[in-house]
């Protein structure tokens, strides 16, 4: 997810998908440990999301 993606999304979406994105995260680790994943990339990718994602709430926090 692009940074220009996140940004139009409100509060509420935001907070939506960054839960639903640590569920994903987990549930891959999890199947990784297991099997490995044919790409173990996307487990890289996924950290980077929610941190793009958590730090825009955070943004958004401190500027109310």
């Amino acid at each position: 997810m692009k940074t220009r993606e996140i940004k139009e999304l409100t509060d509420q979406e935001l907070q939506e998908r960054l839960d639903a994105a640590k569920a994903e995260l987990a549930t891959m680790k999890l199947n990784h440990s297991i099997s490995p994943l044919d790409n173990p990339l996307q487990i890289r990718a996924a950290r980077k999301d929610i941190a793009r994602m958590a730090t825009e709430l955070r943004q958004r926090e401190l500027n109310k």
